[in-house]
C-alpha cells in the first residue's frame, strides 16, 4: 500500500534528521562530504531549473568550482580573491567556446549558482570549525551547526502551522502566495526562542546575547531565503527543485534558509563572538 504524503514526509524526516545531527557533530570529514553534496546537489537542481527557461548553465565548471570553495573554506588555504578570479575567468573563456544559448544568461545563472549556493554552502564549514582551537571546544561548533538545523525546522514549522490557522496579511504574495505575516512573526519567535533554549541546553562557549543575535538572523534571513528559492522556482515554472527527498521535494528545497543564514551567521561570529 503506497504511503501518504504526510507519512513519508515524517518517516523519511526520522530517518535522515538523526544522520544529519551525528555527522554534523563528528565534524571534520563526514561534515565535509554533507556540506559538499548539499551544495552540488542544490547546484544541480539550479541547472535543470534553468533549462526550464531554455538557460544552460555551465555544469562542468560550476561543480568544479562549489568543489574548491568549499574545500577551501575546510582547509583554509586560499585568499579567496584568487579563487574568484580564477573561477569567473574560467566560466567566461569556456562559454566562449560553448554555443548553447543566450551567454549572458548562461553565465548569470552560473555565477548565481556558484557564488550563491557555493559560497553559502562553504560557510557552513566555517561555522563548524570555528571553535577548532582543541578537541573539546571543536565540538561546540558542532552543536551551534545543530542549534541552527533545528531552528530553522522550528522557524519553518511554526511559520506554517500558525500561518496556516491565523494568517490574514500576505507577507509576499507576488512569490509565495500562502505565506502570512502571522506565520513570518510566529517563525521569527519561535526562531529566536529555540537559540535560547539550545544556549541553556549546549551552547557554554556562546553568550546568551549571542545566542538571541544567531535566533533573530536565523528568524529573519532564514525566511528570506525560503523566498529567494520561491521566486527563481516560480520564474522557472516548477513546484520544487527536484523531487530527490520523497515527499520534501529537492535538496534547494530543504536548504534554502539555511543556505541563506549561514553567511551571516558566520559573519556574525566572526567580527563579534569572542
Amino acid at each position: 500500500m503506497a504511503l501518504g504524503n504526510r507519512t513519508l514526509r515524517i518517516l523519511v524526516a526520522l530517518i535522515s534528521i538523526p544522520i544529519l545531527i551525528a555527522v554534523t557533530y563528528i565534524g571534520k570529514i563526514p561534515f565535509l562530504i554533507f556540506v559538499l553534496f548539499l551544495g552540488l546537489a542544490a547546484y544541480y537542481e539550479l541547472v535543470k531549473m534553468g533549462k526550464h527557461k531554455e538557460i544552460n548553465a555551465n555544469l562542468p565548471v560550476g561543480v568544479f568550482s562549489i568543489i574548491a570553495i568549499i574545500l577551501n573554506a575546510y582547509l583554509s588555504y586560499t585568499p579567496f580573491l584568487i579563487l574568484i578570479i580564477a573561477v569567473s575567468s574560467t566560466l567566461l573563456i569556456t562559454e566562449l567556446f560553448r554555443n548553447k544559448g543566450s551567454a549572458i544568461n548562461n553565465l548569470g545563472v552560473s555565477l548565481l549558482g556558484i557564488f550563491y549556493i557555493g559560497l553559502f554552502s562553504s560557510s557552513l564549514i566555517n561555522i563548524r570549525e570555528f571553535y577548532n582551537t582543541s578537541e573539546l571546544v571543536y565540538y561546540e561548533g558542532g552543536y551551534l551547526i545543530i542549534a541552527i538545523f533545528i531552528s530553522i525546522w522550528v522557524c519553518d514549522s511554526a511559520a506554517y502551522f500558525i500561518g496556516s490557522a491565523v494568517g490574514k496579511h500576505k507577507l509576499f504574495p507576488r512569490v509565495s502566495p500562502n505565506k502570512s505575516w502571522e506565520g513570518a512573526i510566529a517563525g521569527f519567535i519561535f526562531a529566536v526562542v529555540t537559540l535560547i533554549a539550545a544556549h541553556a541546553l549546549l551552547l557554554d562557549e556562546i553568550a546568551i546575547k549571542d545566542a538571541i543575535v544567531i535566533g533573530i538572523i536565523v528568524g529573519v534571513f532564514g525566511q528570506v531565503g525560503d523566498l529567494v528559492e520561491s521566486l527563481l522556482k516560480r520564474d522557472a515554472g516548477v513546484k520544487d527543485s527536484s523531487s530527490i527527498i520523497p515527499g520534501h521535494g529537492g535538496i534547494f528545497d530543504r536548504f534554502d534558509s539555511i543556505l541563506f543564514s549561514a553567511p551571516i551567521i558566520y559573519l556574525y561570529i566572526h567580527f563579534f563572538v569572542q
